[in-house]
């Protein structure tokens, strides 16, 4: 009898442990383009984004853990206009000198089973910050057409871009800077 609660009691231990491992997700290219938008001239409200993003998400829904590493082309940016696109390669992202940005966290924050915040440190134009970005759409199922787990999230935050060394044309050009991520990841 003691055996056989002692095996039981190991058993246990392992399917717990086992079902709390981390997961790892890839970022999904093609379904996430983090935007900004920025006050131009106090007429209006431009926004921008970029269409090339990658890097991994590690999630432990159990222990309530998780970890990002993306990394966004700035050359990328696509303001709806070539213009304004040649002016933001040269003048704000400074691309040739800086070609990407990248937000690193190890710090996820939930509120019971909802992943709330993200903590982590935006590295723009080689001046890394810190940044919490707010999550108001979470969520983890099997994606119905690739038939993978995927986990996906909408997070929002404002920094102040003069803090990264990007203060051409302000005040008008707007100082903060309102940033969305969209992304969505696939489990490898």
């Amino acid at each position: 009898m003691k055996r056989s609660l002692i095996a039981l009691s190991l058993s246990v231990a392992a399917l717990t442990s086992a079902m709390a491992a981390p997961e790892t997700y890839t970022i999904d290219p093609n379904h996430t383009f983090p935007t900004f938008e920025v006050n131009h001239l106090g007429y209006s409200i431009q926004r921008g984004r970029f269409d090339k993003t990658s890097g991994t998400i590690t999630l432990d829904r159990v222990a309530k853990t998780g970890s990002a590493d993306i990394t966004i082309q700035t050359g990328s940016i696509d303001m709806g206009f070539d213009e304004w696109n040649k002016h933001m390669d040269e003048k704000f992202f400074n691309v040739e000198k800086f070609p990407t940005m990248t937000f690193k966290s190890s710090k996820f924050k939930f509120k019971g089973d909802t992943l709330v915040a993200v903590d982590g440190d935006l590295t723009l134009r080689g001046v890394t910050k810190p940044v919490t970005l707010t999550v108001d759409l979470f969520k983890c199922a099997p994606h119905p057409m690739l038939k993978k787990d995927a986990c996906g999230a909408n997070a929002t935050a404002t920094i102040k871009r003069s803090e990264f060394g990007m203060s051409e044309f302000i005040p008008f050009v707007g100082d903060d800077i309102k940033i969305a991520f969209g992304i969505e990841a696939i489990k490898n």
